[in-house]
């Protein structure tokens, strides 16, 4: 590849990354900002307006233009009461302390209502410290109350005007990204898999389905974020054009993942039968493969080319089916109960493989109008009925929203015995590091901190180099441009490079060097803050939760069950039901699996109960996948055998409600059901045949659940 091929690719690569858009629309507004003081010699507006720009990118939503209109609004609105009652209380510092916790807690809540609202309330906290920061910048001059408000709402304004105008010249951009972020977490997905299928002996698939369960996580995410800014593009209309096309992309990416998480059989026992025939290599094969068709579809909507079909996969699914064919022939083939799971399992992967290439096929029709459920609230009463149900000390959301309001008020009283003049960065690094859980909280308090201490020791080196000139200002752009391209990721480099900013702005206005200690300090002191309020002030410890937790994954997966159930009577329609059921299921494993994760992190946990809840997750997300195989092979069944199928299913969703309603209600009387206590009668076709034998797996599988789930229970 030539010079300049070489460089298109690289611009096209850095086009194509999640970042690019944010990146590129901070750097217009905190340059144009810059270049607008720089105009008229007005540095000191310098810190206020910029502080505002960064304040609404963070407050910024995917919505489409209709959507980030009002949304937009919404912001400034809430900008404006903040900036201003802040600019006004804060004179009074016993009236400012009152006010601190209770508008904390009321913002917080209002984040209950949907993501939309608790982004706009983050954005607006951080504002209300932006705001204290810039009338300390001022030496806390409080001669023109309007000046620091207006700046700040200035800066939010102008970045908000090129987020409206980039979301209406780019509609499809953060649809397109959605999209390949899904595929992205997809193909994560299918290598996990493929490594169950390898026919090795001694291999620890139990750790291999802990892993994937985690995977399926960050699956479930990226299919929910991209499931929201679909419905943002669609609302009540019905799809067109290019929305409709990526629409059918959504659907196939939900469609690979159900049949990507079917289980047909128990791995070890397939690793058992077939280790002398390559079926399970080339099972293992073909989904690596198709891994990579899911990262080719990813980069071609990135990167916004056709997407290419892969002939070695074709080849491969040829190479299975001769493979299975040869297994068969045999003079000693495996028995009929395996021959039919791997049959099952080659006919799966070659529906994945058909879908990865057509997007259309198999796919729900659209023309009834409502293709997505939305889970916004579709009135302003219904916004509140979601607020008022938090009002529980129960609720994790009031738990947080109380936690951080005292965290502030004693932050603020910290504030005013230890240094009034430049202490408020004490509140903002409690804002920032105070999350709902403790892990998080953990995690964000040792990153701040570090990127803290890079920060300084990069802004003492500048300013050592080049203590003074305008050229600092174009450092001050790239900086906060360096920030939002690595808040995601990165955080501690990201900290470092607002920490930077920082030190850059005060020093167009004074002296550098004279923030570096304090800003040290007051990040130490709010990081030790929020460490003590997620410690002491109504801890959220994850294990409280657990019971429900389990309950709500059996509940999900009894409700999908019945949907699968219903459409073995009357055939195959991913109708909107369906698909909510589905996505429920998910949603409940990926749940359970971030709980595992948090109780990972949290102190004083015993070994003995992380074992027990590893043993559920993994045991629970084979449910899973043996429910998806059910769904993954939907068609309708005679009806000779369908009142069989349909009484042993039911059986199947009596057990499940009632081992959830158990968990839920009295944890000392969980029922041991004894293994193989569900015994279907063979069907008469192939079919139903399958379900049948799927059933019994499913209980087999809510057998070992039961008895896991005493076990945690009982710790």
């Amino acid at each position: 590849m030539n010079l300049p091929a070489l460089l298109i690719d690289h611009w096209r690569r850095f086009r194509g990354s999640d970042r690019y858009a944010e990146s590129l629309r901070v750097g217009l507004a905190l340059g144009g900002i810059v270049a607008w003081c720089l105009a008229r010699r007005d540095v000191h507006a310098v810190i206020p307006a910029l502080l505002g720009a960064i304040a609404c990118a963070l407050a910024e939503t995917e919505d489409h233009w209709r959507s980030r209109l009002g949304t937009l609004l919404l912001t400034l609105a809430c900008f404006a009461i903040a900036a201003m009652a802040v600019q006004w209380l804060l004179p009074t510092p016993w009236l400012f302390a009152a006010s601190l916790p209770l508008a904390t807690f009321a913002l917080v809540m209002l984040g209950a209502a949907s993501g939309r609202y608790a982004t706009i309330a983050g954005g607006t906290l951080i504002l209300s410290v932006y705001t204290m920061i810039g009338v300390d910048a001022a030496h806390g001059s409080f001669a023109d109350p309007w000046r620091e408000p207006l700046l700040l709402l200035a800066g939010a304004g102008w970045y908000g005007v090129l987020s409206l105008a980039w979301s209406a010249l780019a509609p499809q951009q953060a649809l397109r990204l959605a999209l390949a972020r899904s595929f992205d977490a997809l193909a994560d997905y299918l290598d996990g898999k493929a490594e169950l299928f390898a026919p090795v002996h001694g291999v620890d698939r139990e750790a291999m389905q802990l892993q994937l369960a985690l995977r399926n996580e960050r699956v479930v995410q990226a299919l929910n974020a991209t499931r929201l800014v679909l419905v943002d593009r669609i609302g009540n209309r019905r799809p067109r054009g290019t929305t409709a096309a990526r629409l059918q992309l959504y659907f196939m990416a939900q469609d690979i993942h159900e049949r990507a998480n079917s289980t047909h059989h128990p791995y070890d026992a397939l690793a058992e039968v077939l280790f002398h025939s390559d079926v399970l290599f080339r099972c293992g094969h073909l989904l690596r493969l198709q891994a990579d068709g899911c990262r080719a579809r990813a980069a071609a909507l990135r990167l916004r080319v056709p997407f290419r079909r892969s002939p070695i996969a074709t080849a491969a699914l040829a190479d299975l089916h001769d493979a299975v064919a040869a297994m068969k022939a045999q003079a000693s083939p495996p028995p009929v109960e395996v021959q039919h799971a791997v049959e099952a399992l080659a006919h799966n992967l070659e529906a994945i493989q058909i879908r990865l290439g057509d997007a259309t096929r198999h796919a729900p029709a659209v023309d009834d109008g409502l293709v997505l459920q939305d889970p916004g609230p579709q009135t302003l009463g219904e916004a509140w009925d979601r607020v008022r149900i938090q009002f529980t000390p129960r609720s994790m959301h009031f738990r947080h929203a109380l936690r951080l309001a005292l965290a502030l008020l004693a932050g603020y009283l910290v504030l005013l015995a230890v240094h009034p003049r430049q202490g408020y960065w004490i509140l903002l690094t409690t804002l920032l590091v105070c999350q709902p859980t403790y892990g998080a909280t953990r995690r964000l308090l040792l990153e701040r901190v570090a990127g803290t201490v890079l920060g300084l020791v990069a802004g003492w080196a500048t300013l050592k180099l080049a203590p003074f000139g305008t050229w600092q200002m174009g450092l001050i752009v790239l900086t906060g441009v360096g920030f939002f391209a690595t808040r995601q990721r990165r955080y501690a480099l990201a900290t470092a490079f607002i920490t930077l900013f920082v030190l850059l702005c005060f020093n167009q206005i004074g002296n550098g060097y004279s923030v570096m200690w304090p800003r040290l300090l007051d990040t130490l002191i709010g990081a030790g803050i929020a460490a003590l309020a997620i410690y002491l002030v109504l801890p959220d410890w994850r294990g409280r939760q657990l019971a429900e937790v389990l309950a709500e994954a059996l509940r999900s997966d009894a409700r999908y069950l019945e949907r699968i159930l219903a459409q073995y009577a009357s055939g195959k329609q991913d109708d909107l039901a369906y698909r909510i059921a589905r996505r429920d299921a998910h949603n409940a494993d990926a749940a359970l699996s971030g709980q595992f994760a948090a109780m990972l992190r949290e102190p004083d946990r015993a070994p003995a109960s992380r074992e027990a809840l590893l043993r559920f997750l993994t045991a629970a997300h084979l449910l899973l996948g043996q429910l998806s195989a059910l769904g993954a092979h939907r068609q309708a069944i005679p009806a000779r055998a369908l009142a069989s199928v349909q009484a042993s299913g039911r059986q199947v969703v009596g057990v499940l409600d009632d081992l959830a309603e158990t968990l839920s209600g009295n944890g000392d009387r969980l029922p041991v059901p004894a293994e193989g206590v569900f015994a279907p009668p063979a069907g008469e076709d192939d079919t139903s045949r399958f379900v049948l034998g799927q059933l019994t797996r499913v209980m087999t599988q809510y057998t070992r659940l039961a008895g896991h789930a005493r076990e945690l229970v009982a710790r």
